[in-house]
């Protein structure tokens, strides 16, 4: 079976156990319906707090920034950290918003641009794997994608059950199914049917067999997976990066979809990731501040070379 199965509500959720998950999910719903002036102000004063708890996510924060951006002015950089660091007390308020707002609401407050690109791509019966990068609000543009043109997500279940089931029932709203990211056959099932598959290439998941070492931003080796690779040469499926950015404090943002990226290195796992990270790059330099800097994207180094956190921290 392609698709994961739905997780349903059972009455064991409503055990003490999990009644903070049960009061976590009550406040981020009445949330939601707060006017967006007042969510953004929250989850600014939310982010400040919380970071100066966590002094070693703040200290990958800065470093995150520096190693990327090591020509940058300092004062530049320091702007957005501290944009980055309110965007991630946001985050909770806009990951309420993709999973409580109704329709209406999400198409009044976000456009898309470059739909056409996903229209012509269908047109031809071609399957899609869309580059995706964890942005903060990430959930919210998957959201406003789907109701434009559903897809296929790529889901790893929560650890804790009871928090599973809201997070999947978010989730899916906007996509046909959700797939298990290690349901390999289901994604090239999908994507050889002509489906959407949503991918996020972005993060620094380990270096193995599916993982190289190719260059992103100043970093020259980040450990990057060649899924990419693996799920495109496979299927015929196009590449196809996007980018959700907030424009302003007033709740509009725009999601923004690229040209097809025709030049794809097919049969060359390295070269297709060092290509992919050009196109993460652009994405993230859309709206750098809105990115999740918090993780340790260049945690994995090659045998014999030094880490470059000063501090280590959990991802």
């Amino acid at each position: 079976m392609s698709r994961f199965t739905e997780p349903a509500f059972r009455k064991d959720f409503l055990h003490p156990r999990y009644w903070p998950v049960l009061i976590l999910i009550g406040i981020m719903y009445l949330l939601s319906w707060l006017p967006y002036f007042i969510q953004f102000r929250l989850g600014q004063c939310i982010g400040r707090l919380v970071m100066k708890m966590m002094s070693g996510r703040r200290d990958t924060v800065q470093q995150n920034i520096v190693l990327c951006f090591p020509f940058m002015a300092e004062e530049e950089q320091q702007h957005i950290m501290k944009q980055n660091i309110d965007n991630a007390g946001l985050a909770l308020f806009e990951t309420a918003m993709a999973w409580f707002w109704p329709d209406i609401r999400v198409e009044r407050h976000v456009e898309v641009e470059g739909l056409e690109y996903v229209e012509q791509l269908q047109q031809q019966g071609k399957g899609i794997l869309l580059i995706a990068v964890h942005s903060m609000n990430l959930e919210l543009g998957a959201r406003a994608f789907g109701l434009k043109t559903p897809g296929v997500g790529v889901y790893r279940p929560n650890n804790n059950p009871c928090f599973d089931y809201f997070q999947f029932k978010g989730r899916v709203r906007s996509n046909k199914y959700m797939l298990d990211r290690k349901n390999v056959k289901g994604m090239l099932k999908g994507l050889k049917n002509g489906e959407i598959l949503w991918y996020a290439p972005d993060q620094d998941y380990g270096y193995g067999r599916n993982s190289t070492f190719a260059p992103l931003f100043a970093v020259k080796e980040a450990c990057t997976t060649t899924g990419t690779s693996l799920l495109i040469d496979a299927s015929g499926a196009v590449p196809l990066a996007f980018a959700m950015i907030r424009n302003s404090n007033s709740g509009k943002y725009t999601l923004k979809i690229f040209p097809p990226l025709t030049e794809f290195p097919h049969k060359e796992p390295h070269a297709a990731a060092v290509y992919i990270n050009k196109a993460v790059e652009r994405s993230i330099m859309t709206a750098p501040s809105q990115y999740m800097w918090l993780h340790r994207r260049f945690k994995t180094r090659p045998e014999g070379k030094p880490s470059l956190y000063h501090s280590k921290v959990d991802d």
